[in-house]
């Protein structure tokens, strides 16, 4: 089993950035497919981005030009560099791995953005 510990977010103003991190342990690092998701407040979770153990990249419309995701198999862990930050952004994020048939969410990490 894969855990996944996210850090990084909190409360910021519109135009502004924050970096969330997802730790990974418990298996090879290198062979995770990682992604970001976020659910907003009565809304369905829905996928942000994602990067493969190749770093083929994969953005979600409203993200693309703002958000960077990024991996560093020696540290473990996936980052989410989240630039001009608006109010619709907030939400609690989770960070997904995947792994053959397996997959594991971490226990999310609130971004809340303010207009």
């Amino acid at each position: 089993q894969v855990q996944l510990v996210e850090s990084g977010g909190g409360l910021v103003q519109a135009g502004g950035s924050l970096r969330l991190s997802c730790a990974a342990s418990g298996t090879i690092f290198s062979i995770l497919f990682m992604g970001w998701y976020r659910q907003a407040p009565g809304k369905q979770r829905e996928l942000v981005a994602t990067i493969t153990s190749e770093d083929i990249i994969n953005y979600t419309d409203s993200v693309k030009g703002r958000f960077t995701i990024s991996r560093d198999n020696a540290k473990n862990t996936v980052y989410l560099q989240m630039s001009n930050l608006k109010p619709e952004d907030t939400g609690i994020y989770y960070c997904n791995a995947v792994w053959g048939p397996r997959a594991s969410w971490g226990q999310g990490t609130q971004v809340t953005v303010s207009s």
